[in-house]
């Protein structure tokens, strides 16, 4: 994005300590993928199997707040603030 260039990655850093994160939780690997949607702010939308999504959200939410506090400190070097959102 810093370069003007429409092909360019939001933040591939972000993305890429995202994806390795939810690969690591989950019992199917294979059904996680990460989206990037640009906008004011760039959010990144994750889906993973139905039966992992418990493992991803964590009791009280508190895996997925550490999933949360860690790829925005990984954003940080793509310099953009980015939203994670985990959906169905």
């Amino acid at each position: 994005m810093s370069d003007g260039d429409p092909n360019a990655l939001a933040a591939p850093t972000a993305e890429a300590v995202l994806d390795y994160l939810v690969r690591s939780i989950v019992d199917d690997p294979d059904a996680v993928s990460v989206e990037v949607e640009d906008g004011r702010r760039t959010t990144l939308n994750v889906r993973v199997a139905p039966g992992d999504m418990g493992r991803v959200i964590g009791r009280s939410g508190r895996v997925a707040s550490a999933i949360r506090v860690v790829t925005r400190a990984a954003a940080a070097r793509d310099d953009v603030e980015v939203d994670i959102e985990f959906l169905d």
